[in-house]
């Protein structure tokens, strides 16, 4: 079967267009071309901890130039989740700008009476009084769900625990599992597509992680790409039950696909 012309292009932000705050070597050229070429295009982050507003600054710090509007997050996911599962609802959040941003845009209270949902999101501060009151607002009732389900996230020092790990911690004390909102979870990827108008068939997927990037493009029905220039490596491939469409070192090998 004749594959459909790629018509938009997602990509994963940490490993494939930045690493350790500096830009990957081609990452600039390939959103540059889209640009020129009118495609559009969306950058996607695990991370919920920034707005759109505050990443395109951080970028812009690196050297790439992304438009909020290009910026999708597992807190936007999240809260457009929200939205349609239980319009104007509450939450009781454990996160940070990024997320409790979102469900302000999105018409929710944030509170720890009887809300709706309890919401875990990525934080650099988690508190142990903060999840001990998750904890118990889930035992009485209140819906858990977390942005991501990334168990540690990088440091100069080495690994911090993410909201993955936090979540476990909960779902032990309570029996509740959460329901986790972003990558691999392909209702992201969804959300994605509809947010640029764009049919599956015709969009690829760049991303660093077999894990979650390639596994949430492929459960999409995206074209994928894993870079190598991120968390996963080339001998790793084979121990995953399925393939990216493509294997490539960098962004810089696709800027000519475009």
């Amino acid at each position: 079967m004749d594959q459909k012309p790629i018509a938009c292009w997602m990509t994963d932000m940490d490993g494939v267009l930045v690493r350790e705050g500096s830009i990957v070597p081609g990452a600039d050229a390939l959103l540059s071309r889209l640009r020129e070429k009118g495609i559009p295009f969306l950058v996607l982050t695990n991370n919920s901890i920034h707005t759109p507003r505050d990443l395109r600054h951080r970028l812009q710090a690196t050297g790439l130039d992304v438009p909020e509007e290009a910026i999708w997050t597992s807190a936007l996911a999240t809260a457009a989740f929200l939205g349609e599962q239980r319009p104007q609802g509450s939450a009781y959040v454990i996160g940070e700008a990024g997320l409790t941003t979102a469900l302000h845009d999105i018409g929710y209270v944030i509170t720890d009476r009887n809300p709706d949902y309890v919401v875990l999101g990525e934080t650099r501060t988690y508190s142990f009084s903060s999840i001990a009151t998750a904890m118990r607002l889930v035992e009485q009732g209140a819906r858990f769900v977390a942005t991501n389900p990334d168990a540690t996230g990088p440091s100069p020092e080495g690994i911090l625990p993410a909201t993955g790990s936090v979540a476990a911690m909960i779902s032990k004390a309570t029996g509740v599992e959460p329901y986790f909102v972003g990558k691999p979870n392909p209702l992201m990827m969804r959300a994605a597509l509809n947010r640029l108008g764009a049919h599956s068939e015709s969009t690829v997927m760049i991303g660093d992680r077999m894990d979650t990037d390639i596994l949430a493009g492929l459960e999409a029905g995206m074209r994928t790409v894993l870079v190598l220039s991120g968390i996963t490596k080339e001998h790793e491939i084979d121990r995953f039950p399925f393939r990216p469409t493509r294997v490539v070192s960098s962004v810089a090998d696709l800027v000519d696909d475009v």
